[in-house]
């Protein structure tokens, strides 16, 4: 990847007076919360992608709609760029701050405003924790789908923004499948409601649009999300193989039978025995890679499910396949897999976690190819995935206090980025783009589609103010890389560059 964060937008973009800056937004909302002062911009200077940091200029906690809109009118009339945040979970650089910008950060926008149970639906301010949605619906019996690994924190703001899955999207779907309505303002400050809490909506889908837009379309203001019972009765199996490629097949068997789980998880050797030391979850740690497989629905349907998922994992190899016998070992065994990124930690100073989408039939391969590129970098990978959607979380562990380890862990996981592509997948399945992958945009897309995504990003921000630098390279920066390179350099925006 070699991405230089020392070389960040903030080179090409013009300063900000800050003082004059501060001053306006004193005096025209004398209530907003403003931090201005070096100690209490530190802990904004970078989201869940730890390892590239920037100070912003100055950070404003709104707490009503009214405040957000004069911060945008502002900011845009003074041209100064704006970055949205919500509880900062993002693993891409998607929230990095500018220091030549303002960091609006959404978290005070946290009340869950009105449940339907009728419509099985929920209105939602943006900084509502996702966890909290399924707690607050719990006693009407109801649920919201989604569930990042990151749900204790994460706030369903951010989990539109970058179009968050979870262990379950493989039958219910990611956010854009269970959001209904979006109501955002523009960089201008004015309202738009995207969606509608109707089925459907009339015009084009700017909600699909809007979803998975990083924060580079508008601020989103409130979330209108779908509710879905509770399943009536859940069951999960834990299958264990002697090799990744096995395990990696038979997750394409499970589909091929015609069998859809609520959740088709797969780890191997490494994260299965970190997270087996972290939670305790009963897991084999002699096994080179696990399957977790839940089926819900109704008990008959369910218990007949199991039996063909058991023989088909017999069939494909499995060395053991073991049910849960109770809700307790259930969530056991999910909590291993949902903590396998903290328990990972454990076992190096750092690690780099990866995000990339391929086919289900490839997995066998692009493991072989990982480890092949793993022994090649000298790094060590833990590999973790959403296996039913083939979206992988390859944690690539290194040092950072060792010379040259940051970069070889950049470098590696570039490549495993562009072996997704390679194999007809696709750099992001949840994290997003951010900063992190600017430079594989240019290996999945061709200048024709980035001249494309401009566009979109130009109709909504002509002024090329919300969170300049992610996401989208300008085609300049794209040169021979295998299929396209990106070069470090200017990025769009209006006064200086135009694509």
């Amino acid at each position: 990847m070699n991405i230089l964060y020392d070389e960040s937008v903030d080179g090409v973009l013009p300063d900000v007076d800050k003082s004059a800056l501060l001053l306006a937004l004193q005096t025209q909302l004398p209530d907003l919360k403003i931090l201005h002062e070096p100690e209490e911009l530190k802990p904004y200077e970078c989201d869940g992608l730890s390892a590239y940091r920037t100070t912003p200029l100055l950070v404003v906690l709104p707490e009503h709609l009214d405040q957000v809109q004069t911060v945008l009118k502002l900011c845009h009339e003074r041209k100064v760029p704006v970055v949205a945040r919500g509880a900062g979970t993002g693993l891409s650089g998607g929230a990095l701050p500018l220091a030549k910008g303002l960091l609006l950060v959404m978290a005070r926008f946290n009340q869950i405003l009105h449940i339907d149970p009728a419509a099985r639906t929920a209105r939602v301010q943006p900084g509502v924790r996702n966890l909290a949605i399924s707690q607050a619906a719990a006693p009407y019996g109801l649920y919201y789908a989604p569930d990042p690994s990151s749900q204790i924190a994460c706030s369903i703001g951010g989990n539109v923004a970058e179009n968050a899955g979870g262990v379950h999207c493989l039958k219910y779907g990611l956010t854009v499948h269970n959001v209904l309505q979006v109501d955002v303002l523009t960089v201008e400050g004015q309202y738009l409601t995207l969606g509608s809490q109707a089925l459907d909506a009339p015009g084009l889908d700017l909600l699909a649009l809007f979803t998975g837009s990083e924060g580079m379309l508008g601020v989103i203001t409130e979330v209108t999300v779908k509710l879905l019972p509770k399943p009536q009765t859940a069951k999960v199996l834990l299958a264990a193989f002697d090799s990744v490629e096995k395990a990696g097949r038979a997750v394409g068997d499970i589909i091929a039978a015609g069998i859809i789980p609520g959740g088709l998880e797969m780890m191997d050797n490494l994260a299965i025995r970190a997270a087996e030391d972290f939670i305790h979850a009963g897991y084999p740690i002699k096994a080179q890679a696990i399957l977790l497989c839940e089926l819900d629905g109704v008990e008959a349907d369910v218990h007949d499910d199991c039996e063909r998922v058991q023989h088909v994992l017999a069939l494909a190899g499995a060395t053991e396949v073991r049910q849960a016998q109770d809700e307790a070992e259930r969530v056991r065994f999910w909590a291993g897999r949902k903590n396998a990124f903290p328990a990972v930690g454990r076992l190096s100073p750092d690690y780099y976690c990866m995000d990339g989408t391929i086919p289900r039939r490839e997995l066998p391969g692009v493991l072989r190819a990982i480890a092949a590129l793993s022994a090649d970098y000298n790094l060590r990978v833990a590999n973790v995935f959403h296996a039913g959607d083939g979206n992988m979380h390859p944690l690539i562990l290194f040092d950072a206090n060792q010379p040259g380890e940051l970069e070889r862990a950049e470098a590696l996981g570039g490549k495993i980025l562009e072996l997704c592509v390679n194999v007809g997948g696709s750099i992001t399945g949840e994290h997003g783009v951010g900063r992190e992958k600017i430079n594989q945009m240019c290996a999945q897309f061709n200048s024709d589609e980035l001249t494309l995504f401009h566009a979109v990003k130009a109709a909504f921000d002509p002024s090329g103010l919300l969170n300049p630098g992610k996401n989208i390279p300008t085609l300049h920066r794209c040169a021979e890389f295998g299929a396209m390179h990106v070069h470090r350099g200017q990025l769009p925006f209006p006064e200086l560059e135009r694509f």
